[in-house]
């Protein structure tokens, strides 16, 4: 499974949000879920927040390790991270740093491919063990479909890094492109070989009058290098996604699991919202379980999620 991780710092040395994002009432929201305040995170540093998630993912039942992301930010005319218009940069190099220390957690990087040393910063995270490249083209200001990102892709293959991205609408920042999220835009890496886990599986939002969730299902016809995550379908705002997922034939064996950890707290998720799917006492008895991995684990296996959805993390990563 995977994680985004966010807190406060700023170069390599820790991780940058901008004043849009923390004097959004969604920051708050986040540091409640992380588990940490940010007076914690001023006084101690952001290790807190790995510290913290290795930590629950330890006493985890049902998860074993989950992929930390980095987030590169947004990349100006001149190849140089413009900070200005970068709402989150959580920096590789502190989680290549820190990472090492905690057994429960693996490396996710990001890459904006618009850097100029773009193709060199993709071996170097491969050295460093990221296990894949993490994308948000919405916030990050990446066209998935430019042509001038071919030898990226090609790196990206030669090197076996699959490619994380969301898919879909946007709406856990402050503002986002969302014409860059649209499915549609994936078929460019797909067809020079890169392996594609789209986030989301493109369930919100559309794009030219047409739900993105349409507009990625024949990817999946046309690539069997083609993954997507169920992270977040068990949302108060994705209230049915999911049974509509597990229907789709496209799907089979190209689902894996997915947390979108930090948001699996109350009020946006909850067992009671399923009602329709799930018993009273089913829902009772998962809202009972204290450690949230395997609360969520719990919920999305009772709602049907198959246990190879569970196990295929390690497929689609090229790990053992």
């Amino acid at each position: 499974m995977h994680v985004h991780v966010a807190g406060i710092g700023a170069g390599d040395s820790g991780i940058f949000i901008n004043e849009a994002m923390q004097t959004s009432w969604r920051f708050p929201v986040y540091l409640r879920a992380f588990g940490v305040t940010h007076e914690r995170l001023e006084a101690d540093g952001d290790v807190v927040l790995l510290e913290h998630l290795n930590a629950e993912i330890k006493a985890s039942t049902r998860v074993s390790k989950a992929v930390v992301l980095a987030m590169d930010g947004v990349i100006n005319e001149r190849g140089e991270l413009d900070r200005a218009a970068t709402q989150i940069h959580v920096p590789n190099e502190f989680l290549a740093r820190e990472l090492p220390g905690f057994e429960h957690l693996l490396f996710g990087a990001s890459v904006n491919p618009y850097r100029r040393d773009a193709l060199e910063r993709l071996a170097i995270v491969k050295s460093q063990g990221a296990v894949l490249i993490k994308w948000i083209p919405n916030i990050m200001y990446i066209d998935p479909a430019d042509p001038m990102l071919r030898e990226f892709y090609h790196t990206m293959a030669e090197l076996g890094l699959p490619l994380l991205t969301h898919a879909g609408r946007e709406r856990a920042f402050a503002n986002a492109r969302d014409e860059l999220g649209d499915p549609a835009r994936l078929a460019m890496p797909l067809e020079l070989g890169v392996k594609v886990i789209a986030a989301h599986v493109g369930t919100d939002g559309e794009t030219d009058g047409e739900a993105n969730f349409d507009r990625i299902l024949p990817l999946f016809r046309a690539f069997p290098h083609l993954y997507a995550d169920i992270s977040s379908l068990t949302q108060i705002n994705k209230l049915g996604d999911l049974a509509n997922v597990l229907a789709q034939p496209e799907l089979e064996n190209r689902l894996i699991y997915g947390s979108d950890w930090p948001l699996q707290f109350f009020p946006l998720v909850s067992p009671f919202y399923h009602l329709g799917h799930l018993s009273l006492s089913q829902a009772s008895e998962i809202s009972s379980i204290d450690n949230q991995w395997d609360r969520d684990v719990a919920l999305k296996a009772a709602l049907g999620v198959p246990d190879e959805v569970f196990e295929r993390s390690g497929e689609a990563l090229g790990l053992r």
